[in-house]
């Protein structure tokens, strides 16, 4: 039977100029829907999980047009809530070559940053579920979403269901008047697995100094927090805007596991990554042992810097392959 993955977050419009056109050459803007949750569901859903994405959409129009959005990519929508008017969105201008990416969000008043606690029936939303997963952006939106993803959390632990939190910090998105070191701790101390950074663990949780490699810091997280099983971290390279290589790594608390490093070339659209190496983490440990559920995650991962657009779309089988060596992208009949 199917593994079954309920994930909550923000669901913004994403607005792109065609191609590698800057925001200065644009006159239209192609239009896509993302949120860093969400499409770890999506992800999950076309390597042939169950899932079920939890959100707050507008009651407009353009509310149910990103229902749809998640509809069409294989997602469960019977828990989105409707109510408000606005729907968040960012603008991207892709980077190339030696020239960065460039994100302008628009998400404060968001039908989804308005959500409280009482609009969502846990319980019922994490019936038969294998897992749940939130990441550090959702508690950051507003205290109701911060409040809603511990309660999430919490019911989750009762009902026996493995929690996984994807925990970078992002320092400039505490707006409402907490600080990712008073909310953060709160949410991790009930997870079984994190993905973070070395920057993340010293920052959030103020543990080790700079510079402390990433397997002491992780030691000394789960020595804080001992209900976390695993800790996990992907590493970047980045050689130029269309160039990077990736790595896994993981310590489970009695060894530290580390991939190979990934060689990307030709980057297609590096967002959603991140969210992709989540995706083939949870799918990977739910079917593999420890050292082929990274394996899995860092093939995910590298795959979806070829697919355009938040989310990453790839086969089982693709990913597989990429797993198992096959590097040459060669045709498939």
């Amino acid at each position: 039977m199917a593994k079954k993955l309920i994930t909550f977050g923000e669901v913004m419009m994403r607005l792109s100029p065609p191609g590698y056109e800057k925001f200065s050459q644009a006159s239209s803007f192609d239009l896509v829907y993302g949120g860093g949750e969400a499409n770890v569901a999506i992800s999950c859903a076309y390597l042939g999980m169950k899932a079920s994405h939890v959100t707050r959409f507008p009651n407009n129009a353009l509310g149910k047009a990103a229902t749809q959005f998640l509809r069409r990519h294989w997602l469960s929508t019977e828990h989105v809530i409707y109510g408000d008017d606005m729907i968040g969105k960012y603008f991207l201008e892709k980077g190339a070559v030696h020239r960065p990416s460039e994100v302008i969000y628009e998400r404060e008043g968001s039908a989804f940053s308005l959500i409280e606690p009482s609009m969502v029936n846990w319980e019922d939303v994490l019936k038969d579920a294998d897992w749940f997963h939130w990441t550090g952006i959702t508690p950051a939106i507003s205290e109701g979403a911060a409040k809603c993803c511990l309660d999430a959390i919490k019911t989750a632990n009762e009902m026996g269901i493995t929690v996984s939190g994807d925990i970078n910090s992002r320092s400039n998105m505490w707006k409402y008047g907490k600080t990712m070191q008073e909310v953060i701790p709160n949410l991790v101390e009930h997870c079984d697995v994190v993905i973070t950074s070395s920057n993340g663990i010293n920052q959030m949780f103020g543990l080790g100094d700079p510079g402390d490699k990433f397997q002491i810091l992780a030691k000394k997280l789960i020595d804080v927090y001992p209900n976390i099983k695993k800790i996990v971290k992907k590493t970047r390279r980045t050689i130029s805007a269309s160039h990077h290589q990736i790595q896994g790594k993981l310590w489970n608390g009695k060894a530290y596991i580390k991939t190979d490093m990934l060689n990307i070339s030709h980057i297609i659209d590096r967002v959603g990554t991140g969210d992709a190496f989540a995706a083939g983490l949870i799918y990977g440990l739910l079917h593999y042992e420890d050292k082929q559920a990274l394996d899995f995650a860092s093939a995910a991962c590298a795959l979806k810097h070829t697919v355009p657009g938040d989310v990453n779309t790839v086969s089982l089988e693709n990913v597989q392959n990429l797993m198992e060596g096959d590097t040459s992208g060669a045709l498939r009949r």
